[in-house]
């Protein structure tokens, strides 16, 4: 992480509070100051009640997490495509090498050493929000990373949310049902390709460790853990082991979740703390959820999963984008026949059942992260009426008791087939090419 810092800083992408701020809710209200104004990271130097320094929104740019998976010139979901078809064509033992580690590597204390940041007015407590689980296959082995709220009760518990259809708690189950407690450690501060890799949807008999590899292209190098029969990766800052006890649920929450409500009082999974550490001078990171640094990267992987599908069975598809929530897919086409973009509608709303909610097929020139633009598509270029699809009593977001997220709208946003000339987009010949500096007297 201090790595990133550097680079970010170098780049101008940092924003740094050098002033105390308390982490009950200051720290979460200038981290959305910070995103209001731009897409900076923002580095807390100084924090009540612990010696660590605090980093949040590093992954609030999609920018940003292109260059973190090396896309160059391509789209994200090209990129994350070939990382995800490379990481399923890998075998495990060859992405993964030990790593021997000294006492002087590592510092040994609490929870109540690290950060206890409470992110909103009703969150029952502090909450680890960037905690990324590591746990492994009770019955093959395989390791799988996962992301999972986490709240501080004390130096020896947690409390965490596993969603029901995650693999953690498909794990969990399976230790459970043995009568065993489940292994797990968690990472709290981790480099970029460990982040990215934790987002990944991959078969069950896929690792996210072996994504990251592929991300860094070479080996990960891992290291053992000090209580539990795990491995973490070594560029890991801040690791905290333990393992979530079977036939065990306590009162978890509020929490201010990512569709920006709350999700009440349950009960949920315990996880009982049995080693903290972290590399001297590590930095935590804190993570504000449904902001754009939780949502920028959720909706990113869910773009690329779209894209593989409706590519797969529709011509032409250009991109697609989940901005600025992951209900909604907005994809690019260079339409090629009358209907094309409701083959295109309808094959996304087949590719990913959880989400959908919203489906908008735009053409090749409208920028399909700027909804503004996408909007002024829709608006401008044919009827209302004709050009949406409501879909009724279709089943949407798995965590819907009250069917909330029930139903689909499809728009279809494209020009008029064979009309395309009369809705072309007017231009200011040198317009990209302006710089203001030259021109405006700055007082």
């Amino acid at each position: 992480m201090k790595d990133l810092i550097a680079e970010l800083a170098a780049a101008g992408e940092l924003a740094v509070v050098e002033r105390a701020v308390d982490p009950t809710f200051e720290l979460a209200a200038v981290t959305k100051a910070v995103q209001r104004e731009g897409e900076q990271a923002v580095l807390f130097k100084s924090v009540r009640g612990t010696d660590f320094p605090v980093i949040s929104n590093v992954f609030g740019s999609n920018d940003r997490l292109k260059r973190f998976i090396g896309a160059g010139d391509r789209t994200f979901c090209e990129r994350w495509i070939e990382l995800t078809d490379a990481c399923l064509a890998s075998r495990a033992e060859n992405v993964l090498v030990d790593v021997e580690t000294g006492d002087d590597d590592y510092v040994t204390g609490t929870l109540s050493d690290l950060p206890a940041i409470t992110w909103h007015g009703r969150d029952g407590g502090p909450y680890f929000t960037s905690a990324i689980f590591l746990a492994n296959d009770p019955d093959t082995g395989v390791p799988n990373l996962s992301f999972h709220r986490a709240m501080q009760v004390n130096d020896e518990e947690l409390r965490i949310r596993l969603g029901t259809t995650h693999d953690l708690a498909k794990y969990q189950r399976a230790a459970e049902a043995k009568g065993e407690a489940l292994e797990a450690a968690l990472i709290l501060s981790a480099p970029p390709e460990i982040f990215m890799a934790a987002c990944a949807s991959l078969p069950t008999e896929a690792s996210e460790l072996a994504m990251a590899s592929q991300i860094i292209g070479k080996p990960l190098e891992m290291r053992r853990c000090r209580t539990i029969d795990l491995s973490v990766p070594a560029s890991a800052d801040i690791v905290v082991e333990g393992r979530i006890l079977p036939n065990e649920r306590r009162p978890e929450g509020p929490f201010g979740e990512f569709m920006g409500n709350y999700v009440e009082v349950g009960d949920n999974h315990v996880f009982e703390v049995t080693h903290v550490s972290w590399r001297p001078g590590a930095v935590f990171h804190g993570l504000l959820c449904g902001s754009p640094e939780d949502l920028r990267p959720l909706e990113a992987v869910t773009a690329a999963r779209i894209y593989r599908h409706v590519a797969g069975q529709v011509p032409g598809v250009l991109d697609v984008s989940c901005k600025p929530n992951v209900m909604i897919t907005i994809i690019k086409l260079k339409t090629q026949y009358e209907g094309h973009a409701k083959h295109a509608l309808l094959a996304a709303m087949g590719s990913y059942l959880d989400y959908n909610k919203v489906v908008i097929a735009v053409d090749e020139d409208v920028d399909i992260y700027d909804l503004d633009d996408v909007m002024w598509a829709y608006l401008t270029r044919g009827r209302a009426d004709t050009r949406a699809m409501i879909l009724n009593d279709i089943p949407g977001f798995y965590r819907d008791p009250h069917k909330d997220h029930w139903g689909r709208l499809a728009i279809d946003a494209t020009m008029p087939w064979g009309r395309e000339a009369e809705f072309a987009r007017k231009r200011v010949p040198g317009e990209d090419d302006i710089d203001l500096s030259k021109y405006l007297t700055r007082t």
